[in-house]
């Protein structure tokens, strides 16, 4: 029922900006209030600020005790929604698969499917040595198990 009605006003906060995204609403015991967002342009502190006082201006402390979080997904959190491949589009991207792991540029991203383009050094077909062979792998979200964009320093 909270979970609901969290929810509900997260739509309506979210309706009004249109690069803004839900990751994760969560409501553990104690009712503590988990709300990960995540935006095509990144999400600064006015906005988590925003979120935080909407959601908190809809609930009654007398009615409910509560603790509420709002934050955007860091750096090095795993992509979940298929709107954050869109968002990385052009970034390096570590893919976990049941089967496999890739890593590679992600060089396009819909609803249902990403593709990764790599490089790699292979032996050649005849005589000695190695090829640079460009590889590209197109990848179902929904078989993947985990998805990290790549930090460089």
């Amino acid at each position: 029922m909270l979970q609901e009605k969290i929810e509900g006003i997260l739509d309506e906060v979210l309706g009004d900006r249109k690069s803004l995204f839900l990751i994760s609403c969560e409501v553990g015991a104690g009712h503590i209030i988990k709300i990960v967002l995540d935006g095509d342009n990144g999400v600064n502190l006015k906005d988590c600020i925003d979120v935080s006082r909407a959601v908190e201006g809809q609930l009654d402390r007398d009615e409910l005790d509560f603790s509420l979080e709002v934050t955007s997904a860091g750096a090095t959190s795993p992509l979940i929604v298929p709107r954050q491949y869109k968002k990385n589009l052009g970034r390096k991207l570590s893919i976990k698969t049941l089967q496999q792991h890739f890593e590679g540029n992600l060089t396009a991203a819909d609803a249902n499917m990403i593709t990764l383009e790599w490089k790699s050094r292979e032996p050649k077909p005849v005589g000695k040595g190695k090829v640079t062979v460009k590889n590209k792998k197109d990848i179902p979200i929904e078989e993947i198990e985990e998805a990290k964009v790549v930090i460089k320093f």
